[in-house]
């Protein structure tokens, strides 16, 4: 099926930067969106950022400004560059995909989740 794989996150300075990517992977059609969901200890997940198939963006309004969504499209591939990173950006990062997959005769659309990774913003 479909698998997405994270990697990047880890531990850095307030003001350091971090690089997260993620890459989709299986029996993939056709990917429409892509972003970035955290979870911070005892906080609701929330979006940070999407990127759509032809490109356009969108972020929180907490990050603008500091963070970056980009992808490739022909690896399936989004990235997230986190600048002037803060004490509450810390949590866990999980990637998203909105794509279908599936055989030739038979394919469906869906949202699939990363693994997650820790992002630890610290002195």
């Amino acid at each position: 099926q479909v698998q997405l794989v994270e990697s990047g996150g880890g531990l850095v300075q307030p003001g350091g930067s971090l690089r997260l990517s993620c890459a989709a992977s299986g029996s993939i059609f056709s990917v429409y969106a892509m972003g970035w969901h955290r979870q911070a200890p005892g906080k609701q997940r929330e979006l940070v950022a999407t990127i759509s198939s032809g490109g356009s963006t969108n972020y929180v309004d907490s990050v603008k400004g500091r963070f970056t969504i980009s992808s490739d499209n022909a690896k399936n591939t989004v990235y997230l560059q986190m600048n002037q990173l803060k004490f509450e950006d810390t949590a866990v990062y999980y990637c998203n995909a909105d794509l279908s997959a599936g055989t030739v005769s038979v394919r469906a659309r869906q949202r699939y989740w990363g693994q997650g990774t820790q992002v630890t913003v610290s002195s």
